[in-house]
């Protein structure tokens, strides 16, 4: 028996492939257009998914061209984190994987054709022809099914990338408010300093005189070591702050030579109305429809385990005999079966687990969903009451501290005051102009927030 194997599958696998998944998956960036639509309509900038390592060389010359001795807005910070942050390209990657695992799929597996010619004549002809068409049972029955999951996987993924790229945008946006704000800080205290420094060294000087005594010395000093004190911790919180920054934006090496501004940017006229902000968070939350998606695929997956249940794992060679006994040709069917797993009857047990399961995930999504409507309700209370509390100090406090100030240089210099009191004065003058700038800061960290919790972007992601 000269047995003849010939396999025909490429041929096969054309005819059973779904195009439509093929293209979706194999392409270079699979699924990144739902994500850069989603990048863009959310923060503004645009995300990108190096794939070479020339597009790496080329990114990394444009992002030294936006931050390398450059004074960076929030925007710029964002958008230089979406081009050069490492971990969110690993994130496009297991969006490419999940593509990659889609378009395998949509191809099925690879049915072989097996062909043998035995029983040999003297002339050369053959008495059997058998032709037998091999491939899974499980595999064609499965193969919709699975195609579905795949397809519901690769949308999970391409939510997952979409939360990623949102969620470094959200947090370099918050690092970026809260580096300027320290460093604003920072500023306000240290042009105390001097003033606080002043104020000492006339405490010595009177002390050397007996005019003062030590207790009053010590009082005098104590502000000035306090205010240093201080002043070094918020440089500390800046420059801390600062390298959070600098890692979300995946910078190092000359790079890092980037500056932020002195101050946070001064209190807009008003806060933006959003009547609709749940409405808003119930739509584009990448976390609600993450969770619809889980729901699509626990009914999915419950239709699968059925059927997988009953076929189990089987093998089938399909195909015909062919028989040339005295001249003649005779063909009979050949089928072949083989069972690998035991086929088990458990419908109603998967059954029920399954409905408790898709219960489980439904109440989950619908607390989900009324969580989100609550945050959305606090992030606006939040963004409206601390413009409120921005806005009091701007325009109510610091105006009468500032009068209180002048004031007190005027009875200075009018030698009806002590210096003493015209530091005290300024003392407190600093206070508010700190609780001022915090404020300020606490406002535009809520108006972040509100982007946050209208796309579900809230959370680390790197």
């Amino acid at each position: 028996m000269k047995p003849i194997l010939l396999t025909l599958g490429t041929a096969l696998l054309l005819s059973a492939c779904d195009q439509a998944l093929i293209r979706q998956g194999s392409a270079p960036r699979p699924g990144f257009a739902l994500v850069q639509d989603s990048t863009r309509h959310a923060t503004g900038q645009d995300s990108v998914w190096h794939l070479s390592a020339a597009e790496l060389d080329a990114n990394a010359a444009r992002v030294s061209a936006l931050v390398n001795g450059k004074t960076i807005g929030p925007d710029r910070a964002v958008q230089v984190a979406l081009m050069n942050n490492r971990a969110l390209q690993a994130a496009y990657a297991e969006l490419g994987l999940s593509g990659a695992e889609l378009w395998g799929t949509a191809l099925g597996s690879i049915p072989t054709l097996n062909l043998s010619v035995t029983n040999l004549g003297e002339e050369g002809f053959a008495r059997t022809l058998e032709a037998t068409l091999t491939t899974s049972l499980l595999e064609l029955a499965t193969l919709k099914p699975r195609k579905r999951m795949a397809e519901m996987d690769f949308r999970q993924a391409q939510l997952e990338a979409t939360g990623a790229t949102l969620a470094l945008a959200y947090e370099t946006r918050r690092a970026w408010i809260e580096v300027v704000g320290a460093f604003e800080a920072a500023a306000l205290i240290g042009a105390a300093q001097g003033t606080a420094d002043a104020g000492s060294e006339l405490a010595a000087e009177l002390g050397r005189t007996g005019a003062m005594n030590r207790a009053d010395q010590a009082r005098e000093h104590v502000f000035t070591a306090e205010l240093a004190g201080e002043r070094a911790q918020r440089k500390l919180e800046a420059q801390l702050a600062k390298e959070r920054l600098i890692r979300l934006m995946g910078l190092w090496g000359s790079d890092i030579n980037v500056n932020v501004p002195d101050r946070l940017p001064d209190l807009p006229h008003g806060v933006t109305a959003r009547p609709d902000i749940e409405r808003l968070a119930l739509t584009h939350r990448i976390d609600l429809a993450a969770g619809r998606l889980e729901l699509e695929r626990i009914a999915s997956d419950y239709r699968l385990t059925q059927a997988t249940r009953m076929l189990s794992d089987i093998e089938i060679m399909a195909g015909a005999e062919m028989e040339r006994e005295d001249g003649a040709n005779g063909l009979s069917p050949v089928v072949d079966i083989e069972f690998r797993i035991p086929v088990y009857d458990t419908g109603n047990l998967n059954r029920r687990r399954g409905e408790m399961t898709y219960m489980r995930a439904a109440n989950t999504l619908a607390q989900e969903a009324v969580n989100a409507r609550s945050e959305a309700r606090s992030a606006y209370a939040a963004v409206t009451g601390s413009y409120r509390v921005a806005r009091h100090w701007q325009t109510e406090v610091l105006p009468l501290r500032r009068e209180i100030d002048a004031e007190a240089l005027r009875s200075y210099n009018g030698m009806l005051t002590s210096t003493f009191e015209l530091l005290s004065d300024a003392r407190d003058g600093l206070e508010a102009e700190l609780s001022a700038a915090e404020a300020k800061r606490d406002y535009w960290l809520a108006e972040a927030d509100v982007s946050a919790v209208i796309w579900g972007s809230v959370g680390g992601s790197q």
